[in-house]
């Protein structure tokens, strides 16, 4: 009985290239690949991600750099003769390798290159794309209702969402089993070159993807940008002129700004920090205690630094001070001296009038005494 479960999946890219030495110098840079010879073959070098091989390298001078897709399939001469009714041209019919499987390489009805795979061993249960896999496979075509109709009937593709791109179109998703494959839109007007795939790898951050590829000869096309759903993309030409993109998940974004978040925390003025925060008890692992010594470091050097500050400003202030006092005081204690001797004039002035004054009242008693007494004896007398 034929194994359907493998029915449909994209299973290996190859590059078409004029300079593979320098397509290889390339992808190990800005992907992280690593390059291995085949086994069955030494002359076909194969891009190596962390999860295995997954692409080989075709060195020719003939046609524009590009990528092509396979897709695998339990019956590989069925499936072509299923494609050829179909409307599909074979470019190169079916070939066996030499550890038994078998390959050939179409055009669809609309004109984008693609090839089928048959494998010579079980194929294994499907997993998420990992980080340096494809994961996402598009394609730019003249009319993608139609091509999906192809696609569809020859490896039974589900459509799963639609979104409506405006001035752009329609961009169309497909999976398989439940499990989002890729989209299919038409191609616009001014859009260079024909139908084709084009594939998407994972990467971490999608920004660094961008200067890496910049940096390495590259040539960015397309972003960075959010697509629905939150993933980030960009679009690239090697610098063969092969065409390829990367994403970024969504999921991907949330955990680095989560592991972000702590370092921000630390690095932020105490006064930003929020007033409580709960801290774990229990063992630190070497990293945490690194962390901490390294925080209460920068503590301890921030208070030096404000109290060296301080230190400074004070004594800057109290030179002020000094330097104003000095200034001042001659001033004051001459205003001080004059008010002085003024007081002093004034009361040696006061003192002999007040004299006087005391004087003359002891006279008018004296004499008011004396004018009683004689008004009084005239009168003792008669």
């Amino acid at each position: 009985m034929a194994d359907t479960t493998i029915r449909g999946r994209f299973v290996w890219r190859e590059l078409m290239t004029s300079d593979a030495s320098s397509a290889h110098s390339f992808y190990t840079k800005v992907l992280g690949w690593k390059t291995q010879a085949w086994e069955q073959d030494p002359s076909y070098t194969m891009f190596v991600a962390a999860s295995g091989p997954l692409a080989g390298t075709w060195e020719t001078a003939a046609g524009t750099p590009h990528w092509l897709p396979y897709i695998d399939t339990p019956d590989i001469g069925a499936t072509l003769e299923q494609a050829r009714s179909l409307g599909a041209r074979v470019s190169k019919d079916i070939t066996e390798m030499s550890n038994g499987g078998k390959y050939a390489v179409l055009d669809d009805p609309q004109g984008a290159a693609f090839g089928i795979y048959q494998s010579a061993s079980e194929p294994e249960p499907y997993s998420p794309p990992k980080r340096g896999e494809y994961s996402w496979h598009e394609l730019m075509t003249s009319d993608y209702r139609a091509a999906f109709e192809f696609y569809s009937a020859l490896f039974g593709w589900q459509q799963t969402e639609e979104h409506d791109m405006g001035e752009m179109g329609v961009y169309f998703m497909f999976g398989l089993d439940g499990n989002a494959m890729g989209g299919m839109f038409n191609r616009p007007a001014d859009a260079p070159g024909g139908p084709a795939w084009l594939g998407y790898i994972r990467v971490k951050d999608v920004h660094q993807a961008v200067k890496k590829v910049t940096a390495s000869g590259g040539t960015l096309l397309l972003g960075p940008m959010e697509v629905p759903g939150g993933d980030w993309i960009a679009q690239f030409a090697d610098p063969q002129g092969a065409l390829f993109a990367v994403q970024t998940f969504a999921a991907d974004l949330r955990t680095s700004q989560a592991a972000a978040a702590p370092a921000a925390e630390m690095t932020a003025p105490a006064e930003e920090k929020a007033p409580s925060q709960s801290r774990a008890k229990g063992k630190r692992s070497p990293a945490k205690k690194s962390t901490t010594a390294a925080k209460t470091s920068r503590k301890k050097a921030s208070r030096k630094t404000v109290a060296k500050a301080a230190a400074k400003k004070a004594a800057k202030t109290s030179k002020k001070s000094k330097k104003k006092a000095v200034r001042k005081a001659p001033a004051k204690a001459q205003r001080k001296t004059k008010t002085a001797k003024r007081g002093a004039a004034a009361r040696s002035a006061k003192r002999p009038a007040r004299k006087a004054a005391k004087a003359a009242r002891k006279a008018t008693k004296k004499r008011s005494a004396a004018k009683q007494r004689a008004v009084k004896r005239p009168r003792k007398a008669k």
